[in-house]
């Protein structure tokens, strides 16, 4: 049952590792990967980094804690399309639609969907039969609120439900199949400062965030097999703003995050535990063990390798144009995803227009985004209604 639970995984980060016998490969995996995926073209232009990125209408997928900093009663909606894999097949695809409001100078809300459909797929049995033509797909609900605990602090959450039915009820080695659903929650708080005077007439600012996400039930897919972790993940980054003058602004952001799920031990030839410790845990007890180096086959070297590294450059003119560009880095035996991403965004009185694209940085990975522009639209509802 787990082949059923990764086959997303599969379609989300193909990736091709370089043989190596000297090399002991050990990625840790979820179900719903795709809940890892920036959904939105800003972020995905910056090498995935938000969770201390200025707030925008986009913020409750990195961090909810943004919300609250979000401009005085300012309403708007943001929307992305995403292809996938689209030099190989042409109906696989990631949507999101998200509604964001600022309550307050003090709080904000977001409701957001994400659409994933893996396409049309022809199942087949054991025996090579087709089983008929199916469009397997994944789509996630959440609500998210944030109030200010200060003048420069915040804390955020928010509540997802996930729905993923990616077998449409199939017999899969003898299991009747079902589709899966969970639930989850995010945490997150964000600090933004005040901008400073410095040398030059030019000004500054910090930002810094952390933020907890899809900390909840396993997912499985049948009555009576396996079930699965969600990509519980854990996020720390900050940012730096140069206001060089009153036209260009500079933002520099660095991101370090990590799956808090338990690392697969290594298994001995009748299956025993040789390095490592168990993984089948609780969710929350998988999170304390993910930080345990006894709990890796490799300890502490392990440790730090399933890090990742997300590094973000955004460049503003007159609050109308914006240049981006981005580096994602992960370790080789934990996938070796590495990509430069760059792209650019446009607003114009009530709308935003953001592109990204990406480009793999080693030539060992492929990713299931290379080459693709990707889109995002924002609407501002009630710049709309001032009109």
């Amino acid at each position: 049952m787990k082949k059923l639970a990764f086959l997303s995984l599969s379609l989300l980060f193909a990736f091709q590792l370089k043989a190596q016998s000297n090399l002991k490969y050990n990625v840790v995996t979820t179900a719903v990967p795709i809940l890892l995926v920036s959904p939105d073209s800003r972020a995905g232009a910056m090498g995935d980094v938000g969770v201390a990125s200025t707030p925008d209408g986009n913020s409750s997928a990195w961090n909810p804690a943004k919300l609250a900093f979000l401009e005085n009663k300012k309403a708007s909606m943001a929307m992305s399309y995403t292809p996938w894999m689209s030099k190989l097949v042409p109906d696989i695809d990631l949507a999101y639609v998200n509604y964001t409001k600022a309550l307050s100078d003090r709080q904000g809300i977001s409701a957001s969907l994400r659409y994933f459909s893996l396409g049309e797929i022809n199942f087949t049995n054991e025996q090579g039969n087709s089983m008929g033509t199916f469009n397997p797909y994944e789509f996630y609900l959440d609500v998210a609120y944030a109030l200010k605990l200060s003048d420069h602090w915040s804390a955020g959450t928010a509540l997802r439900w996930i729905y993923s039915d990616i077998a449409q009820g199939q017999v899969v080695q003898g299991l009747q199949t079902k589709p899966g659903q969970s639930g989850a929650a995010d945490l997150g708080f964000y600090y933004q400062g005040d901008y400073t005077n410095i040398k030059g007439g030019r000004r500054q600012a910090w930002s810094a965030g952390i933020a907890l996400t899809n900390l909840g039930a396993k997912i499985a897919y049948s009555e009576s097999g396996n079930s699965d972790f969600l990509p519980t993940n854990l996020r720390i980054g900050g940012g730096y703003h140069l206001e060089i003058d009153e036209y260009n602004q500079m933002s520099v952001y660095l991101d370090l995050n990590r799956l808090v799920v338990p690392t697969p031990p290594e298994l001995g030839t009748n299956g025993e535990i040789v390095a490592g410790m168990d993984d089948n845990v609780t969710p929350l007890m998988g999170v304390f063990q993910s930080f345990n180096p006894a709990a890796k086959p490799g300890g502490f070297d392990e440790l730090l390798q399933e890090n990742i590294y997300n590094f973000g450059l955004e460049y503003k003119y007159d609050n109308f144009l914006f240049a981006r560009a981005g580096y994602l880095h992960e370790h080789k035996l934990k996938g070796n995803r590495q990509y430069v991403t760059m792209g650019f965004g446009l607003q114009y009185n009530v709308f935003t227009i953001d592109m990204a694209y990406l480009i793999p940085a080693s030539p060992t990975t492929r990713s299931p985004l290379e080459n693709t522009l990707r889109f995002s639209m924002a609407f501002n509802i009630d710049g709309f209604l001032a009109q």
